[in-house]
């Protein structure tokens, strides 16, 4: 595309000249190594290859948001989400990578890990010699997560883990596993599971990559067993009968990192069309942009990559500076990734049969908006959890 993605235009007003330099950094390197290659990996059916995995890390990306204590970039959420704008204009799954190993990986043991278990870990996390995989969801369990089938049962000194969990994005990288287990089953809600580092190759986890996979095509999402897995109290993240919360604390950056993949996906939406609606030409040989059918489509993606960028942005400042609501990241990933879903269609319709081709661009950002609807909570569900913020007297029936 010669055009000048419009998404830079917004974001110069909206961040510093420090994170937009390091925005532009992020987005080069994209458009050079990146999107030169995502067709060739895809139709070969290869995932996210190492070298680029070892130049994200070289970047720094595994360690945007861990201190400089740990050997970590030092950077907060903001630097996150503008990383994620970044990759995900081109692909949402190369974007994922790099983005799930730290808000989903790193982000739990900084923010629930001891000094010991930090000092340990973080150092060849933030270098990407390392990478957490979050062990959340499971065969049985989706929606309902804070009641999880796979077990930990105590015995003598050790824990003892039996189960699987799946959708485990970055499976075939990791070298430990955050793993979310029942551990008090007559516990109340909110308390009956504990979260445990287990590394990848301790006896008795298995792992095996999810096939027939057609969204997020480069990224690596396994399914990992535990047959009678022990593990000490060292492997303990944050509390016994805790877990719950260090999920939700979890999720709540991750709900941002996903919203920001849909609005990577409309602004490379919005650069196509527009394009296109200027070289295509129908109807006496002229351009197709003069309709207002078509107008009114790069309208509506334009509107909503302004809105969208800037309603996260302001959400994410108030995540670094901890100060923002559960429902308010569920929200901002609901709609944005709603929305984006929807124009992405619109913007397919305008061009036609050539948006059904894996070179054009627009199919593969289709099928990467259906996981942004879908993970990190499902919208559905995450409807349920803010219409109860709202009527708290319904919630409290429901418990």
């Amino acid at each position: 595309m010669a055009m000048p993605r419009q998404i830079d235009k917004y974001l110069k007003d909206l961040i510093d000249d420090d994170r937009f330099a390091f925005y532009e950094q992020v987005a080069d390197f994209a458009e050079r190594r990146i999107a030169p290659r995502i067709l060739g990996l895809e139709r070969a059916h290869e995932l996210v290859p190492q070298d680029l995995i070892k130049e994200m890390g070289e970047l720094g990306l595994f360690g945007l948001p861990i201190g400089t204590e740990y050997d970590g970039q030092g950077g907060g959420q903001l630097e996150l989400v503008l990383m994620g704008l970044a990759l995900s204009y081109w692909s949402q799954s190369v974007a994922i990578t790099p983005g799930a190993a730290t808000s989903l990986g790193s982000k739990p043991l900084m923010l629930f890990g001891n000094e010991a278990q930090k000092r340990e870990h973080l150092p060849d996390l933030a270098n990407g010699r390392r990478m957490f995989v979050f062990g959340l969801s499971e065969p049985g369990r989706g929606s309902d997560a804070a009641n999880p089938e796979v077990t930990a049962v105590r015995d003598g000194s050790h824990w003892v883990l039996r189960g699987e969990k799946c959708w485990s994005t970055n499976a075939r990288w990791a070298s430990h596993v955050v793993v979310h287990a029942l551990t008090d089953p007559a516990g109340r809600r909110g308390h009956r599971s504990t979260c445990f580092i287990v590394p990848i190759d301790a006896p008795g986890v298995s792992y095996n990559e999810m096939g027939g996979k057609v969204v997020w095509r480069l990224s690596s999402t396994g399914s990992i067993a535990f047959d009678s897995v022990r593990v000490d109290d060292s492997a303990v993240l944050g509390a016994v009968n805790e877990g719950f919360k260090v999920m939700a604390m979890t999720l709540n950056g991750g709900r941002l990192f996903v919203a920001s993949l849909a609005v990577g996906s409309t602004a490379f939406a919005l650069d196509r069309v527009r394009a296109y609606a200027q070289e295509r030409e129908q109807f006496d040989g002229k351009p197709i942009g003069r309709f207002q059918r078509v107008q009114d489509v790069v309208v509506d993606l334009d509107i909503a990559l302004e809105q969208s960028l800037t309603w996260l942005l302001h959400l994410v400042r108030l995540y670094d500076e901890n100060r923002l609501d559960r429902e308010q990241a569920a929200k901002v990933k609901i709609s944005i990734s709603q929305r984006a879903s929807e124009l992405m269609l619109d913007a397919m319709e305008i061009c036609g049969g050539v948006a059904c081709l894996d070179e054009f661009g627009l199919m593969r950002h289709h099928e990467d908006l259906f996981v942004t609807r879908v993970g990190e909570g499902s919208n559905r569900a995450l409807r349920t959890q803010i219409a109860q913020s709202l009527m708290p007297d319904i919630r409290a029936m429901l418990q």
